[in-house]
């Protein structure tokens, strides 16, 4: 099939780590919102019959999954069949993951030119994973996202994985098994005209952990 017939979920569906059938189901909806997290949950949530929602203790994995396929069904959003591609020249690129004590593990990704978020993406990983694979998770997330939406002059990635930046820019060998985001990281980093990197302290505010805490919240639903 010609990837420009593609619908733009089967375009940009990422590679995860082992995901409960459920959980998968979600991972597939967050596709075709471009990983948007926040539509994406709002639709799921409206979806839902009564007064129960995606999180909601008391919404059973039967009306999720009913939800999800209506809208799946229903193929992308109007706002993502025809969204354009932003004209900026500077971005920056927040990224981060999260994983629960028990293993369930999210990516999160901002991007923002001016300040500005132009978008706020999150996934689940995996329902095993630990965070250091989710933090490259989370730098392929927001990469394939400026791939897709952005083709800026210079891009500054903000992260606070030290073992990522060394695997990835001190070219020093990494024991987590990453694959595919590492290769494919290194893939997209080649085709930016200009790119630099910035360690974030402990302290540093990072939009995209909470974007990574519900993509770890998706990859817990569910039998792990």
């Amino acid at each position: 099939m010609d990837r420009h017939n593609e619908p733009a979920g089967d375009r940009e569906r990422l590679p995860s780590e082992t995901l409960s059938p459920l959980a998968t189901r979600v991972d597939e909806l967050l596709a075709l919102y471009r990983y948007e997290l926040t539509p994406a949950i709002d639709a799921i949530n409206a979806a839902v019959a009564g007064y129960g929602g995606l999180f909601d203790p008391e919404t059973s994995a039967d009306e999720i999954r009913t939800a999800i396929d209506g809208l799946v069904e229903s193929g992308p959003p109007p706002s993502q069949q025809d969204a354009a591609t932003s004209e900026v020249s500077q971005v920056v690129l927040y990224v981060d993951g999260s994983a629960h004590s028990n293993g369930p593990a999210g990516a999160g990704a901002v991007i923002q030119a001016d300040e500005t978020p132009i978008a706020r993406l999150g996934r689940p990983v995996g329902s095993r994973t630990n965070n250091n694979v989710a933090e490259y998770a989370a730098l392929h997330l927001g990469l394939q996202a400026l791939a897709a939406r952005c083709d800026p002059d210079t891009v500054e990635i903000r992260i606070d994985s030290m073992t990522v930046i060394n695997h990835i820019w001190r070219d020093k060998e990494s024991t987590v098994q990453a694959t595919p985001y590492s290769t494919a990281i290194t893939d997209h980093l080649s085709t930016l005209p200009t790119h630099e990197w910035t360690h974030l302290a402990d302290s540093d505010p990072n939009p995209a952990d909470a974007q990574a805490t519900v993509g770890a919240d998706i990859a817990a639903l569910g039998p792990g």
